[in-house]
């Protein structure tokens, strides 16, 4: 009786040790693919991007999202201003975010190709080409100086003798960039339409290096943004920002001629974000602009004094130029 006993139970062992081994085996098997599907977490229902775990005062799922901020000025002050708003974003919503600071606009461009990009202060005519190709969509217009539209403007240094537009034939040419609406594209219409033949042209990537390299005679002219004057006379162009390193960049450094309006740059966000988590944070951004730290900090990064509701059809006139 006791040898039946011990068998029996010698057989069980044997009988739980192979299924082990199958369910080993069958576990071992499967393709990367069944894996992934299986440990793959879900996404979140406001954005289609991937959920991070992130510590919070009671462990959750959330979406981090990528914020990108315009690079047309240093990284550092970039950096630096964009870490303020996003602080605050984060305590005025339920979502968390990651600053994002790309080389340049096209990099931006290419964030909302891939789904990379989730919500971005953006330049006019990149938010062009992000709606037309990707989807994006503007919520927000910037105000500055009591206007939701701005102005670019051609310079050009004082002591190369160029009185006027026809003066450019021949001369040296500097842009921002490609994608730059009052850098490149509608001072570039007006060179076009006055059929001049310029000379060497590059793209300095940014406002202020196209007014240093027009100041220090590197290049005869350039292109960047305008805004009127104020009522003191005092200039709130691209100049303006150097006008502490180059106090008599003023005289030095002339506008030969301005752009027909463009509409301010826009708050974008991305086609896979909800209307409501958009609503959260447009609602957000607004309230910093109304604190005293998200006024001097906008205000020293993108000479920005608040935002306005917008939509897509705001910005059908520069769909024109880039026609």
């Amino acid at each position: 009786m006791k040898i039946e006993l011990i068998l029996k139970s010698i057989g069980g062992l044997c009988v739980i040790l192979f299924l082990y081994s199958c369910q080993t085996n069958q576990a071992s098997n499967l393709s990367d693919t069944e894996i992934n599907e299986k440990t793959v977490q879900e996404p979140t229902s406001l954005s289609s991007k991937p959920t991070e775990k992130i510590e919070t005062n009671e462990t959750q799922e959330v979406a981090v999202l990528d914020f990108y901020l315009t690079p047309s000025r240093s990284e550092e002050l970039v950096q630096e201003t964009g870490r303020l708003l996003i602080d605050f974003l984060e305590k005025e919503t339920s979502y968390t975010f990651r600053l994002k600071v790309p080389e340049n606009y096209e990099e931006m461009l290419e964030s909302f190709s891939s789904n990379e990009g989730d919500v971005a202060l953006m330049n006019s005519s990149s938010y062009i080409k992000a709606h037309d190709l990707y989807g994006a969509q503007a919520k927000l217009r910037a105000v500055r100086y009591g206007r939701s539209s701005y102005f670019g403007q051609i310079v050009a240094n004082a002591d190369k003798g160029i009185s006027s537009i026809k003066d450019l034939a021949g001369k040296s040419m500097v842009y921002t960039d490609t994608l730059s609406a009052s850098g490149y594209l509608f001072p570039k219409n007006i060179i076009e339409k006055n059929e001049i033949e310029l000379g060497n042209v590059a793209f300095a990537g940014t406002h202020d290096r196209v007014i240093k390299m027009v100041y220090k005679g590197i290049a005869d002219a350039g292109a960047t943004y305008y805004s009127e004057p104020a009522t003191d006379g005092t200039i709130r162009d691209a100049r303006s920002r150097l006008v502490e390193e180059y106090p008599d960049v003023e005289s030095k450094v002339k506008i030969l001629q301005v752009t027909d309006p463009i509409p301010n740059d826009p708050v974008v966000f991305a086609k896979h974000i909800s209307k409501q988590m958009s609503f959260d944070i447009s609602l957000a951004i607004i309230k910093f602009m109304e604190t005293e730290v998200g006024k001097k900090a906008m205000n020293e990064l993108y000479s920005i004094e608040g935002y306005v509701r917008c939509s897509d059809s705001d910005y059908n006139v520069l769909r024109e130029v880039l026609q």
